[in-house]
């Protein structure tokens, strides 16, 4: 960087520098003016005093008495520069301040050698700086008074010990350093009134396009923000001087924002980009799951332009990013409706397994008391063929309802599972036994593979067999006659692996995307022969999460489709389960040829 442009940028960032010492219950903007300015020349007096002050060595107080001097100056002016950021008072710090400037100043003026001396041209600077400190006729004349009295104090001079001082040339120096600060300084008066044109024209824009106009220094310190800060951000505009801006920007956010303002220091005419500012909370206030109050980001639109009279300050208009509040609201009553479904769902199920399972159960009875003949024979055959009829309806339609209730327990993190050690051969001797029928009536040969090590499992023996039920059942159901089944196991590691492997139909690869969706079947002409709601998968599904398992499915069109399911041995550990229900599981092709098999993992 050219050392012009740091020079020029050197009041601007002492002006920030002082901004941010400014203490925060000062919250008028000329308030806060007058405290940074004052702050401002306390800090930069002692280095003029000090320079001053070496005109005692030349005096004959010699250096001991100078060093002290210096000091003194420094540590008084400091304090009470820190004492006004420390407090926000001003009110005895002013007088004070002019006081210990006028003791100070006469006791300089004279051991330069009096009036005659070019340190007494520094009395100008009494009521100059009162005048810029406190903006007003009344401050300058009480910095003139102070000047006056010091001017009346060198006249002391004679009776002290440095009354022969004389005048050097070098005396020049200390008057003309303090003259070349007022050239930056009237420059940024007359930016400060142009500032209070730009602060009143973005108050008129304020009322066209409810936003905040800010102006920010070439480094990104708030200068100055608008009165729709109160409003739009909940925060007075003082809050957001200095670096309070940034502070309130979202971490992940702060990158682009500096970026957009070192292009703007690169000569960028305009930026525009979107980022989340902290807010502060609302009454309720926000909280996270842990009961924890979390951060109110809110999302909002910058615009940054570049001014035509000062290039070193930019114009900032921030405005609620009414998009993405749009689509927040939108998601928040998406899913306040689909919330309402799931109640309304709930309640839908409550309803059809009180008013279809009692029915279901009285049907099926009967009816197979009838089957039984125990009230007497039928006098025709075809009486007791559709009594068997209804019963095996009402079989069929009260597993439909069981598996749509055992879905939604699952989803909604109501099903109960109480795992418990057994064999896992006795769950799969209980499926056998119970699909056996079902495969010789297609002549599939049903098999089973089990390694000696499969030994115990700790799973709820009611979800397992349900699984295997299930998945048997498929397996039947899209085999063609005089195929296979097979149910295999073996233990790997700390897991019990256990699959269900068929020569049926196969699976295609379109089809994937439905597969374990409830009340989805895959569709060709083929399959649609076959009765099924499709639950039997994603209850299936919900079971392995609530074990905290995993389940893939591998299949070829024509050839079969194999289903495995991994368990722990030991059990789940007890961590939350997917309230859903519903595992994630991405379609991949198995390496081989491209006519490979298809596998979905979850």
């Amino acid at each position: 960087m050219p050392i012009e442009a740091r020079y020029a940028e050197l009041p601007g960032a002492i002006a920030a520098g002082c901004e941010r010492m400014v203490h925060p219950s000062v919250l008028g903007r000329s308030d806060r003016e007058r405290q940074r300015r004052f702050i401002g020349v306390m800090l930069a007096a002692p280095f003029f005093a000090a320079g001053a002050a070496v005109t005692l060595v030349t005096s004959g107080m010699g250096a001991a008495v100078t060093m002290a001097a210096i000091f003194a100056a420094f540590g008084l002016c400091w304090f009470v520069a820190l004492l006004v950021a420390a407090t926000g008072k001003m009110a005895a710090a002013g007088p004070i301040a002019l006081a210990m400037a006028a003791i100070a100043l006469g006791g300089l003026i004279g051991a330069a050698g009096g009036l005659s001396s070019p340190v007494a041209m520094l009395a100008l600077a009494l009521p100059f700086e009162a005048w810029w400190i406190g903006a007003s006729r009344r401050a300058a004349l009480w910095g003139g008074a102070s000047a006056a009295i010091a001017i009346a104090l060198q006249s002391l001079a004679a009776f002290l010990p440095f009354a022969d001082a004389h005048i050097a040339a070098w005396h020049w120096l200390v008057p003309l350093a303090w003259a070349l600060t007022l050239i930056p300084r009237i420059s940024a008066f007359r930016g400060t009134a142009g500032a209070a044109d730009t602060a009143d024209a973005g108050d008129r824009l304020e009322d066209i396009i409810d936003a905040v106009i800010l102006r920010v220094a070439r480094h990104g310190e708030v200068i100055d923000a608008s009165a729709k800060a109160r409003t739009l951000l909940k925060l007075p505009p003082e809050l957001l001087s200095g670096t309070g801006l940034f502070d309130r920007i979202h971490l992940s956010d702060r990158v682009s924002y500096l970026s957009a303002l070192a292009d703007m220091r690169d000569g960028a005419l305009s930026r525009r980009l979107e980022l989340r500012i902290r807010l502060p909370q609302s009454g309720n206030g926000a909280h996270n799951g842990n009961g924890f109050v979390a951060d109110n980001y809110q999302p909002f639109a910058l615009e940054l332009a570049r001014g035509e009279e000062q290039s070193d300050v930019f114009t900032l208009v921030l405005r609620a990013n009414d998009e993405t509040a749009r689509l927040r609201e939108d998601l928040a009553q998406a899913n306040e409706t689909a919330a309402a479904a799931e109640v309304a769902k709930g309640r839908f199920l409550a309803v059809v397994s009180h008013e279809l399972r009692t029915p279901l159960n009285a049907i099926i009875g009967f009816s197979d008391m009838l089957l039984h003949e125990m009230f007497g024979a039928f006098k025709d055959p075809r009486q007791k063929e559709y009594v068997g009829l209804v019963r095996d309806s009402g079989q069929h339609l009260l597993a439909v309802v069981t598996s749509i209730l055992d879905v939604s327990r699952i989803e909604s993190g109501a099903y109960a599972t109480e795992p418990e050690p057994f064999r896992f051969i006795e769950a799969v001797d209980m499926c056998q036994s119970m699909m056996r029928l079902q495969a010789q009536a297609k002549n599939i040969d049903l098999q089973t593979q089990i390694a000696p090590d499969a030994g115990d499992i700790n799973a709820d023996r009611r979800a397992v067999q349900q699984m295997l039920i299930n998945l048997v059942s498929n397996a039947i159901k899209f085999t063609p006659d005089g195929g296979d089944v097979v149910v295999g196991a073996k233990r790997i590691g700390s897991r019990l692996h256990f699959w269900v492997r068929d020569t049926g139909i196969g699976i295609a690869e379109e089809d994937f995307a439905n597969l374990g969706k409830p009340f989805m079947q895959i569709q060709n002409d083929y399959t649609r022969r076959f009765e099924g709601t499709g639950l039997g998968l994603s209850l299936v599904k919900g079971l392995v999460a609530l074990h905290e398992g995993t389940m893939s499915i591998e299949s070829m069109p024509g050839e079969g489709t194999t289903v495995t399911i991994s368990l722990p041995v030991s059990g789940p550990h007890g961590r939350p389960a997917n309230p859903t229900g519903v595992l994630t599981m991405p379609v991949t092709r198995a390496k081989g040829d491209g006519n490979g098999s298809l596998r979905k993992t979850g």
